[in-house]
Formats: C-alpha cells, sequence, structure tokens
C-alpha cells in the first residue's frame, strides 16, 4: 500500500471490475489521467467502460478519438455486448473535412492548433463530465517536437482546469524511452502491460504506479480481457491474524489417521500432503473434504492434474458419492489449466469462493500443476504464502499435495522449500514387505499441537483411506524406500479392508 495520504474527496467508478478496489473507491473526479499501454493491452476497452459507467449513472460522456473512427468503436463495444448510444462520440478526421485548406485528417498535414481548437470546441458543446482522449500518439506527432508536445498537454490540462471534467488520456508508449513528461503531468497513471509466455496464453497485468494524495493499492495485478469488459484480480492483501480461543480439530472419518494427527487437522491450518505418484494423496483430501460436506460445510477442490470426469469415476469407485454435494453447492470441483490461468486469477478465483461461496475447505491438488501457472518459482511461492495466510486468517482449511520426483518419492529434504510453507506435513511413501509394495504414512510436523511419530500403514479402500496400527521396525526410512522388518501381525489385510486401489 502506498504512503500517501488520503482525503475527503469525491470518487468515481471507472467500471472496470477490481479496479476500484485497488483505488480504494474510485478515481478522484475532476482530474486528468493518463491510461498507458502497448497497443493490444486493453487501452479502448478500457476507456468504453469508463463512459458506459459514466452513462449509466446519467453523466454526459464524449470520446475523442483521433486514432480510430465511430465504426470501429461501434464494433469493439458490439464484440462485448455495449451499446454506445449514450455516448457522444467525436471524430477529429470528421471534424477536418470541414476545412477549406484540408481535405483529410493526416498527421503530417494537419497542425495542432487547429486540432486542438476542434477538440476544445467539442467539448465546450457537449459540456461532458467524463472525455476519453485517444489517444496521445496522435498529437505526438502532430507536434514533432517534445517541446511543444508538452506545451499542448499544460494547454489540455489548463483548459479542464475548473471544469467539472473527469479526463482519461490514452497513449501507447510510443514516446522515447525515458520520457516521463506524461506522468509528471497526470494527476494519477495507470499502466496496461501485455507479456508472452513461453508456452500458453499471454499473461496482462495492470498497476497503478502514480494517484495523487490517494492511497492506493500498489504492484502488479493480473487483469484479463472478456466478453463485457477487463477483469482485474487484485493481489491478496494480509489480514490482521485473529484469535478466537481454542483450536477445533477436523476430523476424517477414520479413527486411527486422526489419532495419528493428534486429534485430527486443526482449523484454520494449511497441511501439505506429499509423496509419490500414487500413494493416495488425492483420495486423502477427497476424504477430509467427504467430511466436512457431510457435517454440512462447504467445500472447493482445484484440480490442476486430473480432469474432472477422471475424478469423479475415482470417486464413484471408491464408493464415495460427491454429486449430492456438488449439485446443492456444497462441493466445488473445479479443473484449472495452468497455462489459461494466471496465479493472479487463480487467487481471486480463491478468495471469493471463501468470501462469496462460504468455503471452509480448500484442496490445491497438486502444487506441481500449481507451478506450471508461473515461470518464476520464487515468486509462486510468495503468492502460495500470501494465499495460505489469507485463509488462515479467514478460518479456513487449506490442503495442498505436492507430488515427489520419481515412483519411490525424494529425500525429504528435496521438498522443504515448499514443505516450510505449511502448518502440518503427511508424508506418504511406498515401502516393501515380503516382496510386496505397500503404503505407509507419517506427520512430520504439526505446528497446531502434538501428534504421533509413528510411522502407520494405510490403504486405499472402499470411503476412502483406511489407516492401521503403528508399526515400529523399520529400516530405511530415510533413504526413501523404508523395509518393514517386523512381524506382519499389525499389517492391514486386504480381506478386512475390501479390495485394495492405487
Amino acid at each position: 500500500m502506498t504512503e500517501t495520504t488520503s482525503t475527503a474527496e469525491t470518487r468515481i467508478l471507472t467500471g472496470v471490475r477490481g479496479l476500484d478496489d485497488i483505488l480504494g473507491g474510485g478515481l478522484p473526479v475532476n482530474h486528468l489521467y493518463l491510461l498507458d499501454g502497448e497497443p493490444g493491452t486493453g487501452k479502448t476497452t478500457f476507456a468504453l467502460q469508463f463512459l458506459l459507467e459514466g452513462a449509466s449513472r446519467k453523466e454526459k460522456c464524449l470520446y475523442v478519438t483521433l486514432s480510430e473512427n465511430k465504426a470501429e468503436l461501434t464494433g469493439v463495444s458490439a464484440s462485448h455486448g455495449w451499446s454506445l448510444g449514450d455516448i457522444d462520440i467525436f471524430e477529429l478526421s470528421a471534424a477536418s473535412l470541414a476545412s477549406d485548406e484540408y481535405t483529410l485528417f493526416h498527421p503530417a498535414e494537419v497542425e495542432l492548433q487547429e486540432t486542438m481548437q476542434a477538440v476544445f470546441a467539442a467539448i465546450e458543446t457537449h459540456s461532458p463530465a467524463r472525455v476519453v482522449f485517444d489517444s496521445l500518439s496522435e498529437m505526438r506527432l502532430l507536434a514533432r517536437d517534445p517541446l511543444r508536445f508538452r506545451r499542448q498537454i499544460l494547454a489540455l490540462k489548463q483548459f479542464f482546469a475548473g471544469r467539472q471534467c473527469t479526463v482519461l488520456l490514452l497513449d501507447d508508449k510510443s514516446s522515447p524511452e525515458g520520457d516521463l513528461q506524461l506522468h509528471s503531468l497526470a494527476h494519477g497513471v495507470i499502466v496496461l502491460e501485455h507479456i508472452a509466455m513461453d508456452y500458453g496464453a499471454e499473461r496482462r497485468r495492470l498497476q497503478v504506479t502514480k494517484l495523487r494524495g490517494i492511497r492506493f493499492w500498489g504492484g502488479y495485478h493480473d487483469f484479463r480481457i472478456l466478453t463485457g469488459g477487463i477483469a482485474v484480480y487484485p493481489r491478496i492483501r494480509s489480514l490482521p491474524s485473529t484469535s478466537d480461543g481454542a483450536a477445533r480439530d477436523l476430523k476424517s472419518g477414520d479413527r486411527a489417521l486422526d489419532e495419528l494427527l493428534g486429534g485430527g487437522l486443526t482449523l484454520g491450518t494449511s497441511t501439505l500432503v506429499t509423496g509419490a505418484a500414487g500413494t493416495g494423496k488425492t483420495t486423502l483430501a477427497l476424504q477430509y473434504v467427504t467430511a466436512a460436506v457431510n457435517r454440512g460445510e462447504r467445500a472447493c477442490m482445484y484440480l490442476f492434474d486430473e480432469r474432472v470426469t477422471t475424478f469423479r469415476m475415482r470417486a464413484a469407485g471408491l464408493g464415495i458419492d460427491i454429486n449430492g454435494p456438488v449439485e446443492d453447492g456444497r462441493l466445488r470441483i473445479l479443473q484449472v489449466d495452468p497455462t489459461e490461468m494466471s496465479p493472479g486469477e487463480f487467487a481471486n478465483d480463491v478468495m471469493r469462493t471463501v468470501d462469496e461461496k462460504g468455503a471452509q475447505i480448500i484442496v490445491l491438488d497438486s502444487i506441481n500443476g500449481y507451478m506450471n501457472a508461473m515461470p518464476a518459482e520464487r515468486l509462486l511461492l510468495v503468492q502460495i504464502h500470501e494465499l495460505l495466510s489469507y485463509l488462515a486468517n479467514k478460518k479456513v482449511t487449506s490442503i495442498l499435495t505436492l507430488v515427489q520426483h520419481g515412483v519411490f518419492g525424494a529425500p525429504v529434504d528435496e521438498t522443504a522449500e515448499v514443505s516450510y510453507l505449511a502448518d502440518t506435513v503427511l508424508l506418504l511413501r511406498y515401502f516393501e514387505f515380503h516382496g510386496n509394495v505397500r503404503q505407509a504414512m507419517s506427520v512430520v510436523k504439526k505446528r497446531s499441537g502434538s501428534h504421533e511419530r509413528t510411522i502407520r500403514e494405510f490403504q486405499v479402500a472402499a470411503g476412502g483411506v483406511k489407516v492401521g496400527e503403528p508399526l515400529r521396525e523399520f529400516q530405511g526410512v530415510l533413504t526413501g524406500v523404508p523395509n518393514y522388518t517386523g512381524s506382519p501381525e499389525p499389517l492391514l489385510r486386504a480381506n478386512e479392508q475390501g479390495r485394495r486401489r492405487s
């Protein structure tokens, strides 16, 4: 958050979903603002949303265009399902046709002074409350000289001074590198960017770099151009830590598993379930989700590695009914394609799921798939940490799965840079006994209370995970492939637990 002083100045909404939250309630009225971005970043769409918001509030709105004609603007609006009937559009090219000296508007042929006089005359005629000027790059071509261009921008600013009008100037970064004169003259600056990824859809992000006298949420915020306009996804805000007394444990439905965890998962904490592929991480997470929805709570599972149809088949094969909870809204299952959804958009969806839908358990399956949403792993861990902190302060229990490398998994220290984020770490492993491959689990840590330090065998059976008694006679646990050297007495028997599924 910027450290500028907040004022009681009247604000107007921009009409861009999510941006007004970043601005702390909208833009201060009757000032001049710069919307800066390369071609294709969404400036025209942004500007139309700004004017349509004003038109919806019965304000007079004017779009002054030097670069696009009315037909092109109408086409853009039609693609979003908008109508520009309540917005006045002034085309400089059309105005120049009335001149005896010029028959066609062209930056190289029309004097800048005549262009500005036509703009001023149009504004005086329409007396708008909101104005969009598209774009300053055309004025820059007309001026040809940086000093003359700056003088014209100052004249434009002085013309609007004292008028009850909020102005949005569009620029396409055509100025020489390092030329920040526009930024210094504007009351506020919003920068739009689009970044081409090595694979998948491009990323778009927004930054408010300047807003005089107003506190706003700084840094980069992801956004997307959707049918219906631009949607901005504000970064996660840090919430103050809260405490409501004694901690409450969430039960899994399996007595032995709850005993292993010292009573269950603590409400409002994060749990990392890690292990090799096929050890039962997703099934374990589903078991907690099923227990929660059976208690009448709401949950959401984000699948990065598995299709929803495959997940439904897996649940049906285990005898777990998820269709009912999905239909009545207690359970939401969302398949996430990390190449299409940005990390900011994903975090925003999680926050809305908690705040608007009342989800009390969030599952991310898996962190490996989530990492593909962002090329810089260091920044990804920061975003995961912010997300987990937000969920914890909302008293939401989060379960994350992490696939270790290789079939038999990697040593624990290779996952340390992720596992330190979680309050509880549950480790699932394969182990060998008399030539058979079995599965075992242990709790590596639990910040919110005590837990067993034993290793217990478990099986994936009808209804979910079934956990056996503690197994104490192991060798080679730290190598990643432990061998059980004790007697077969404590081991689970397949005929008692139903047909084993992996």
